[in-house]
C-alpha cells in the first residue's frame, strides 16, 4: 500500500528537483551551504579537505562561503553536498556520534579503500566514489 507524502509548497514528490535550473540552484544552496559546513565540523575537516570534496573549489570563493556570503552552488557543488549529507546521515543510523563523526578519516579495510580512509577515497574520484560510499553506507543499514 501506498503511502502518501507530505506536502511542502514549491516541491513535486513526482518529478526530481533540476539541480541544473538556477532558480533551484539560488533556492538550494544557502541550506546546502549551511550542511556543508555542519558535516565539515562534525568531521573536522581541514578546509582544504573540503574545498578537494566540492571539486576543488579556490580559497577565496570557499572562505567567503564559510563566511556568510551568498553564494550559489553551481550543478556539481550541489550533487556532491547532496551526497555527503546523505553519507553524514548513513553513518549516525548506523554508529554511535564519536564513531560515525570519526569514520571517513579511518583507514578502511573494505576492498573498496584498499586501506586507505574513505576521505582520501572520494576526494580522488569524486561524484562516483561519493555515489559508492552512499550505497555502501545505504545497504549496511538496510536501504532506509
Amino acid at each position: 500500500m501506498a503511502t502518501l507524502q507530505p506536502r511542502v509548497i514549491g516541491f513535486s514528490w513526482d518529478t526530481a528537483v533540476d539541480l541544473s535550473a538556477k532558480e533551484s540552484q539560488a533556492r538550494l544552496s544557502p541550506a546546502a551551504i549551511k550542511g556543508l559546513i555542519g558535516v565539515a565540523s562534525h568531521w573536522k575537516l581541514r578546509d582544504e579537505d573540503t574545498r578537494e570534496l566540492l571539486g576543488g573549489m579556490s580559497s577565496g570563493s570557499f572562505y567567503d562561503l564559510k563566511s556568510g556570503a551568498r553564494k550559489i552552488l553551481n550543478t556539481d557543488q550541489l550533487t556532491r553536498i547532496s551526497l555527503l549529507i546523505g553519507i553524514y546521515k548513513a553513518l549516525n543510523i548506523l554508529y554511535s556520534p564519536t564513531l560515525a563523526d570519526a569514520w571517513i578519516a579511518l583507514p578502511n579495510t573494505n576492498p573498496m579503500f584498499a586501506g586507505d580512509t574513505p576521505l582520501n577515497y572520494v576526494k580522488r574520484d569524486g561524484i562516483p566514489a561519493f555515489l559508492r560510499v552512499r550505497q555502501l553506507l545505504d545497504a549496511r543499514r538496510g536501504g532506509r
